[in-house]
């Protein structure tokens, strides 16, 4: 008889375990998976996709997919911030606003998971990620065979490029044929360095007079060096350009480089197949959605706009 009692009792427990029984210090219930429902981040209230990213719901499907580590550590995101509109630092100094921060927020409530951007100099992005230190770099990064051999891209924006050049444009660039034998700064290791150096080696072929390139770590200094005189000009990316021009405090002029809009991608390590897989999913979702048109919107960035997110689309 007591045997019997004990065999049932331990049914009992066994069956109750398998149903899975809700803690007492809960005061709701857990979701099917036994996990605690992921409580996810509000955008920077000076953000100014802030309502649309406030409103960005999980995707159960996309959110079921996501790889267990971003369950459990969120998405961890590398950025260079002082790159407006795209980034750029809120009043406090220290919280990153602008479009792909605000990108990287809406990825990560798609996705269902938390989310921690860091600033990090231009160079040391790729091999964070490469180190497993971030899960992607979103830091308005052209998508170029080249850096395809290192990360995997899903591109999110198509940009192109534009030169800065001091308030009445007293050098007279117009265009690549007048920078020959002028100085020009750029962001080094960039896609707007590749492209100074394309432009001058097209002057050398023509019998003109070579480029000067002046190379800095941050679009910043290299925007310093045209305001005080030192550069003629400055190559940057048109949207940054534009932006720069927009205020009057720097008196610069933006000028648009026709013909060399690219792909901008959010570059992860080749391996990781699921998160990239969960990216794309996720902006494609916000594509989808509407959600992706009217972050743009908020920075004034329609023209940047894709149709889908498209894998290591650059040439």
């Amino acid at each position: 008889m007591n045997t019997r009692v004990l065999a049932t009792a331990v049914a009992l427990l066994a069956a109750t375990a398998a149903c899975g029984a809700q803690s007492l210090d809960a005061g709701s219930p857990q979701p099917a998976s036994g996990a605690p429902a992921v409580v996810l981040d509000q955008a920077p209230a000076e953000e100014k996709a802030a309502p649309v990213i406030n409103a960005i719901t999980p995707d159960p499907a996309l959110a079921a997919k996501v790889p267990a580590k971003l369950k459990s550590d969120g998405l961890k995101v590398v950025s260079s911030i002082g790159y407006p509109p795209m980034e750029l630092y809120a009043s406090d100094g220290k919280t990153p606003i602008g479009f792909d921060p605000a990108l990287a927020r809406a990825i990560a409530r798609k996705l269902g998971v938390k989310v921690s951007i860091t600033d990090e100099e231009f160079n040391s992005q790729i091999p964070g990620v490469l180190s497993g230190r971030y899960d992607f770099v979103i830091s308005s990064m052209s998508d170029t065979a080249e850096r395809q051999s290192q990360v995997t891209f899903v591109d999110y924006v198509q940009a192109g490029a534009g030169l800065l050049v001091k308030k009445g444009n007293p050098a007279g660039v117009n265009g690549p044929a007048d920078l020959c034998g002028k100085t020009v700064s750029v962001v080094d290791n960039g896609s707007s360095m590749e492209l100074a150096e394309e432009y001058g080696a097209d002057c050398e072929k023509s019998g003109k007079p070579a480029v000067n390139l002046l190379k800095f770590p941050g679009d910043q200094e290299a925007l310093l060096q045209v305001t005080g005189g030192r550069a003629q000009a400055t190559i940057t990316d048109y949207v940054v350009a534009a932006n720069k021009a927009a205020d009057p405090k720097l008196a610069v002029e933006a000028i648009a480089l026709e013909g060399t809009e690219s792909p901008w991608g959010i570059g992860m390590k080749p391996d990781d197949k699921q998160l990239i897989e969960s990216v794309k999913g996720a902006l494609d979702a916000l594509i989808a959605s509407g959600e992706y048109a009217k972050l743009l919107q908020a920075w004034n960035l329609d023209k940047l706009a894709v149709q889908s997110a498209v894998i290591n689309g650059g040439k």
